[in-house]
């Protein structure tokens, strides 16, 4: 595993860049981008729960689905999706299936239920994506949380409306 960089770090922030976007556009704010193994931003998500209330429609959900049509599986297995938020098990079940080889977030599913509360928009399972992974038959390397601070602000007010 290679850790924390400062290019994670700047990825990270990039798909917080993402996820107050999401917010701008009346999403919740989450977002995501995958990067590929030569630094290139190869796909970047916001959250798309608005305007069909569609509550499968995650930054990295949507990520995996457009990863899957439009990237080779070599390109996949080196690529890295960087996330606002931890995946949660859904999302990190597309990721996998996608055959993205590595995940990097900022804000823990713990945390981010400690945030959300029970708001009925996002009953966050509190399940860490690194279990869901385990699980399987390939490994996805995870880091995270990072930034996490950083990462908690974008749902400032968010949740309480």
């Amino acid at each position: 595993m290679d850790g924390v960089s400062k290019r994670d770090e700047q990825f990270l922030r990039l798909s917080f860049a993402v996820a107050q976007r999401s917010l701008t556009h009346g999403n919740h704010p989450f977002g995501c981008i995958v990067v590929g193994a030569d630094g290139k931003v190869l796909i970047e998500t916001e959250n798309g729960y608005m305007p069909d209330h569609d509550g499968t429609a995650h930054a990295e959900r949507l990520a995996a689905t457009q990863a899957c049509r439009t990237l080779g599986h070599e390109v996949l297995a080196t690529a890295t999706l960087y996330s606002s938020a931890e995946p949660c098990a859904m999302c990190a079940g597309a990721i996998y299936w996608a055959g993205i080889g590595r995940v990097v977030y900022g804000l823990s599913e713990h945390r981010l239920r400690s945030v959300t509360g029970n708001h009925p928009d996002n009953p966050t399972l509190d399940l860490p994506c690194r279990e869901v992974f385990a699980s399987g038959q390939r490994p996805t390397e995870v880091v995270g949380p990072l930034l996490e601070d950083e990462a908690e602000a974008l749902h400032e007010g968010v949740w309480t409306k």
